[in-house]
């Protein structure tokens, strides 16, 4: 009889605890990540990586629905998280250099300052933020700044994905008519 009291009370609470969870609403701004080298995850499960695994970001990818991006939505000379929702992480997985910096392999978050003919790039320690309302210059690693290329093309959803370059790799961003890349040498 005890025993089938226990295997009744196990049945009811699995059924309570599921029947209770809510699950959030699908964001607007989905999250997405890119690896250099590209595509690494899967060349790593099918035994066929080309270069060692040396950067990935994590960022989430606002639209721009028709909107008018910089200089409006994102205001010139204010610090931007790079994306929508968390601040946007970067992790390096071997020392790099950016600018004329060295920067040890680790986690770290990318800011942005946009401005019409540039972008500085800021990367700061403090992690796992959300936006960049607790973003703290003292943390800053390095600041780059980057020119901005105009596209022909629109970017709907904010990308970002690195491209080969000859000391290591640039990370491309892009979103609205702009593109910036930022060099990173291993």
């Amino acid at each position: 009889m005890m025993r089938l009291l226990m295997i009744a009370s196990v049945v009811l609470l699995s059924f309570s605890s599921t029947a209770q969870t809510k699950l959030p609403p699908v964001d607007k701004s989905p999250m997405d990540m890119s690896y250099y080298p590209n595509g690494y995850p899967v060349s790593k499960i099918q035994d066929k990586p080309t270069d060692p695994l040396a950067a990935r970001v994590i960022y989430s990818r606002p639209q721009k629905n028709g909107r008018t991006i910089f200089g409006d939505l994102l205001e010139y000379g204010k610090v931007w998280r790079l994306g929508a929702n968390e601040a946007t992480e970067i992790e390096f997985y071997q020392n790099v250099k950016v600018g004329n910096t060295k920067i040890k392999k680790g986690r770290y978050t990318l800011y942005c300052i946009p401005y019409p003919e540039k972008w500085t790039i800021i990367i700061n320690k403090e992690t796992d933020t959300w936006g960049s309302f607790k973003y703290d210059q003292k943390k800053d690693v390095v600041r780059v700044d980057v020119p901005v290329q105009k596209q022909t093309d629109i970017t709907d959803a904010f990308a970002m994905v690195f491209e080969k370059a000859t000391n290591g790799a640039s990370l491309i961003m892009a979103w609205d008519d702009v593109k910036v890349s930022l060099p990173i040498v291993f």
